[in-house]
């Protein structure tokens, strides 16, 4: 055996190239620091980012990519300066795992937003030069600060969505004050983070109306989910109906639609926040200034508020509804992903799906 093959001590899937197929990967995590957490994943969930990156979607795709940024784990081993986990703790980490922690977004928790640019759990650039590895993967060595308690009551295979779906729909819901019981909120498309903003939503005791271009989706959305009312987006007479009767909406569609009848539905002050993706962002200036209403944006949340997300959901047994696979399965997963064909989570079965060959020595 080669030293080099000898020091490759985590096994894990990656992409080689834009097709995306993922294959068993062997490869090198770096040595505990005094400052950082070993993790033995246990789960890892599947975003819409692995798709992406592994397709090289964005064109800066370094390959060989280990996907995956919904890491659920236990602690396996702490370095000499971490006081806040032990060995057998239940742990996350999110999408990102480095940040300058010197800035005013950092100093402020909102290491999302650090001003020299927070470092991706997978295909990012860390500090020292070397390429991030996500968490289609045996275990992660990630800094104390970037990771997160999971209560040992609350499954880590329901956590390990938490981590980025969960997170991008919590922080702007706390941020807009979508907290507070009687208040109307209306959710955008019905999917991964959707069905989590639908959850919140009614956790805080909102009046929580989702709107799909499936009408398929109603019966989930009422029944499983809790729903107050489903609209069908396409159907004019049901979206006039509803003209300035919502204090929020929350938009997680990533497809291309239209955003002026959507605006027209919020009350005067009302507030429509951005999670998706679409390809453009287009409205009237009158759908914004006539009734003062905001349009905001937001990605996932700093570390405060997805700890205070973690928690919340353990306290108040909200978990999303997941399917969870093998990771031979995950090629197929994100071409389902791509194709919406998931309620609403995929998450992988790391600990007993990804094997360690016999000689494989570690």
């Amino acid at each position: 055996m080669s030293s080099e093959s000898a020091n490759e001590n985590c096994l894990g899937y990656a992409a080689r190239d834009p097709s995306g197929v993922l294959s068993e990967y062997k490869f090198s995590r770096r040595a505990l620091g005094i400052d950082d957490i070993s993790i033995k994943i246990t789960h890892c969930g599947v975003c819409y980012a692995d798709v992406s990156w592994a397709r090289n979607k964005h064109g800066d795709s370094k390959y060989p990519l280990v996907p995956g940024h919904e890491i659920a784990g236990i602690v396996k081993e702490v370095g000499s300066n971490v006081h806040s986990f032990k060995v057998g703790d239940h742990i996350g980490v999110g999408t990102y795992v480095n940040s300058c922690r010197d800035c005013e977004y950092c100093n402020e928790g909102f290491e999302v937003h650090c001003a020299k640019g927070s470092v991706y759990t997978f295909n990012g650039v860390d500090t020292d030069g070397t390429i991030t590895k996500g968490g289609y993967s045996s275990h992660i060595v990630v800094h104390e600060r970037y990771c997160f308690k999971i209560p040992d009551n609350y499954p880590l295979a329901s956590a390990a969505p938490l981590l980025c779906a969960g997170i991008t729909v919590y922080a702007p819901m706390k941020r807009h004050k979508m907290n507070q019981p009687g208040k109307s909120l209306g959710v955008i498309g019905l999917g991964g983070l959707g069905h989590m903003a639908v959850k919140f939503g009614k956790a805080f005791g909102l009046h929580v109306t989702v709107f799909s271009t499936s009408v398929s989706k109603k019966e989930e959305a009422l029944s499983q989910l809790g729903a107050d009312k489903f609209v069908v987006s396409s159907d004019q007479e049901q979206m006039t109906a509803l003209v300035k009767s919502l204090d929020f909406l929350i938009d997680t569609a990533s497809g291309d639609h239209p955003f002026d009848p959507y605006m027209a539905l919020l009350k005067t002050g009302g507030t429509l926040v951005l999670v998706g993706f679409p390809s453009e962002v287009k409205f009237s200036p009158a759908s914004l200034n006539l009734g003062m209403k905001t349009i905001s944006g937001s990605l996932t949340g700093g570390t405060k508020d997805t700890q205070e997300m973690i928690d919340f959901c353990a306290a108040h047994e909200i978990h999303p509804m997941i399917e969870i696979i093998p990771i031979q399965y995950a090629t197929e997963a994100l071409e389902r992903l791509v194709k919406k064909d998931v309620k609403y989570r995929f998450v992988i079965d790391i600990e007993n799906s990804l094997k360690r060959k016999e000689d494989f020595p570690f």
